[in-house]
């Protein structure tokens, strides 16, 4: 039985909704109506709430979510598809769901995808690059794109196959069919399964128990199983927070003292390192 806990809002949107508990901030798409599929209102807004997650110190862990017990997210809501994108307010045609993947690839803190229902499509793509699936016994998983004259070549078929391999993602793509929480499980596709009503007290005591952890260590650890399939910009990730440590280290400082005070610096009085 599900445990009552008291989230708090953190800010208010139009198609999202985001708030905390305890360290963690769960953002959960608002589209019921329409299984959860994602307009580039929705993304600008998810975009907007993972930059809250990077930048406030006390959330250490973020869940993605659907609204209501069908559906995690259907992907891209086909009825503001225009040619060139999804058509936002002003008229534009965007592939914003992009810069949410990359937000949840880079951002510093463990990404947990808490799957509801129906993961399909770009809602698919969307768990797959978050760090932890959990999924309800009532999740089906699968792509549309090459049905619905659309694909993902990138995360969506490149760390797809990283995780389930290059047959079965191939498989995923090329039949376009669907599959059960069992059949993910069984493929490495997800982490666990439980019931739906027994999915946040899971996702909650994932959080809590990493919470537990080194929070830099678990940031170094994610740079670097990212770096190898995100090229130089993973790269660029795991060198930035290397360059984070060595700013913390009195050698570094002694650099910086010695610029501001006007004199030579002295790094011959700290260890050296074999």
């Amino acid at each position: 039985m599900m445990a009552k806990r008291e989230w708090t809002t953190i800010r208010e949107y139009e198609e999202i909704l985001f708030d905390f508990y305890g360290g963690i901030a769960r953002i959960t798409i608002n589209r019921e109506r329409y299984r959860n599929a994602f307009t580039p209102t929705t993304t600008a807004e998810m975009s907007d709430a993972l930059r809250i997650c990077r930048e406030e110190a006390d959330i250490s862990v973020v869940v993605i979510t659907g609204a209501g017990d069908m559906a995690f997210c259907a992907g891209g809501d086909q009825n503001v598809k225009g040619k060139g994108g999804y058509i936002d307010k002003n008229g534009v045609p965007r592939l914003s769901v992009l810069d949410v993947q990359k937000q949840i690839r880079s951002i510093p803190k463990p990404v947990i995808a808490a799957v509801n229902g129906f993961a399909i499509g770009g809602g698919h793509v969307l768990h797959v690059v978050c760090d932890l699936t959990i999924a309800s016994k009532n999740a089906r998983f699968g792509q549309t794109g090459p049905r619905v004259g659309s694909f993902d070549a990138g995360f969506g078929s490149s760390y797809l196959a990283r995780i389930v391999g290059q047959k079965k993602a191939r498989e995923i793509w090329f039949l376009c069919r669907q599959y059960d929480a069992q059949e993910a499980l069984d493929m490495g596709l997800v982490n666990k399964v439980v019931a739906l009503e027994d999915l946040e007290d899971e996702y909650v005591q994932w959080a809590e128990e990493m919470m537990l952890l080194s929070p830099l260590a678990l940031r170094m650890i994610k740079a670097g199983l990212n770096a190898e399939l995100d090229g130089q910009a993973g790269i660029q990730e795991l060198a930035g927070d290397a360059t984070m440590l060595y700013y913390l280290t009195d050698e570094a400082q002694e650099g910086k003292h010695a610029f501001l005070e006007k004199r030579k610096p002295d790094f011959k009085k700290f260890p050296k390192l074999p």
